[in-house]
């Protein structure tokens, strides 16, 4: 079996969901999230596109409802043993079969949570679910495993950590090919060919890129094009392995840093420190994002700052690496130790049409935090 994780800590994380579960009085959740299956049960694949789900209930019991192309999947990647399979046809309802599995479980108008909050569960499939589901008294739980997934066990540092080295490995690369006349293209097949040479798996989403006024967007598009003699280049990318990601965000600038360059880089620098200061136990991830507000907001480039300056990253699959919670104004979620954030100062300067960027993640330690990518902060010129 492909399991990532000892017997023993999937053990210790259903406990810890059991007792949430009776602590909100509720007999069962529905999960929905590829992320909550695959940390609770090692359940890997990217099936949770169609309807799937997987039943835990408040006495521990676990049943995987899925199609057939994904039962040997269950089976070699998870520790579930119960997986039901509702059959692709004209007319299938799959809620309804999930209603039968819940009678089954004696769960009859009991209090039921659900993972409304996934991409595991389409609006489509969410409407069909409440219906099927109308005599169940239906909570919403979208976060409840998401909460326990915050801090990180000692196995699941070890796969950040080898997910921060290969970051590193991947903005070497982007270094070493960044100058005039290169193709944006070679430039990210070099990026991810580190990250699975060294073992990583793809992303939970695209690697961002993009050059000249196109280096203040901050998400991917399609379209290749080359560096030009003066330029600007925005990355951001993740190490990833066993699905763990660690993030890493850099504008290059190729051929000649402006004085706009210059001047942001600095403040990206200094916002950065300031953050990664705020981001240790007993603060809240409100206050990261005030540390990040009250440097920029004091600058002549409060403009181009954005309303948010990171997120919790962990395992998590398409199409997004960002996990909960996300520094933003007054966010109150508690700051804790071995908590992973990745933490962005993005200055995207319509008005001189000038990028910078600087991104790293930490691992939150007991007196503070710490960065785990390895590389130089300086401002890099290709």
């Amino acid at each position: 079996m492909a399991l990532h994780f000892s017997k023993t800590e999937f053990q210790d994380r259903e406990k810890s969901v059991i007792y949430s579960l009776r602590e909100k009085n509720l007999d069962a959740l529905l999960i929905f999230r590829q992320e909550s299956m695959y940390w609770l049960t090692g359940y890997d694949t990217f099936g949770y596109v169609f309807f799937q789900c997987l039943v835990l209930t408040a006495r521990g019991e676990k049943i995987l409802l899925t199609r057939t192309p994904d039962l040997r999947q269950a089976q070699n990647t998870s520790i579930i043993k119960d997986i039901r399979i509702w059959i692709d046809k004209d007319g299938a309802s799959p809620s309804n079969e999930l209603k039968n599995i819940l009678y089954e479980l004696n769960l009859g108008k009991k209090n039921i949570g659900v993972e409304y909050e996934s991409y595991g569960l389409t609006g489509r499939n969410a409407l069909r679910l409440n219906q099927s589901l109308v005599d169940f008294s239906l909570k919403d739980e979208s976060f409840l495993i998401s909460k326990l997934r915050l801090v990180k066990s000692t196995s699941e540092l070890s796969y950040v950590r080898k997910a921060a080295h290969l970051a590193d490995k991947a903005l070497e690369k982007a270094w070493e090919l960044a100058h005039p006349g290169t193709d944006e293209s070679s430039i990210l097949a070099a990026m991810q060919g580190e990250v699975f040479a060294g073992g990583g798996d793809y992303p939970g989403n695209e690697f961002i890129i993009g050059s000249g006024e196109d280096a203040l967007l901050c998400r991917y598009f399609s379209g290749r094009k080359k560096l030009k003699d003066l330029d600007q280049l925005t990355i951001e990318f993740a190490g990833v392995y066993r699905h763990y990601h660690s993030v890493l965000m850099r504008t290059i600038t190729i051929g000649k840093a402006k004085k706009e360059h210059l001047e942001m880089h600095q403040l990206c620098y200094e916002t950065l420190h300031a953050c990664s200061s705020a981001l240790q136990p007993g603060n809240l991830a409100g206050d990261v994002f005030e540390a990040h507000r009250k440097i920029i907001d004091n600058s002549k480039y409060k403009s181009a700052r954005l309303n948010a300056c990171g997120y919790s990253l962990g395992t998590t699959f398409a199409p997004n690496w960002m996990d909960w919670p996300m520094l933003y104004a007054n966010n109150p979620v508690p700051i804790a130790e071995n908590q992973i954030f990745f933490m962005h100062m993005i200055l995207m300067h319509s008005e001189s049409k000038t990028a910078m960027n600087l991104g790293e993640t930490y691992l939150v330690t007991k007196e503070g935090c710490e960065r785990l990518g390895k590389l130089s902060l300086d401002l890099v010129i290709g």
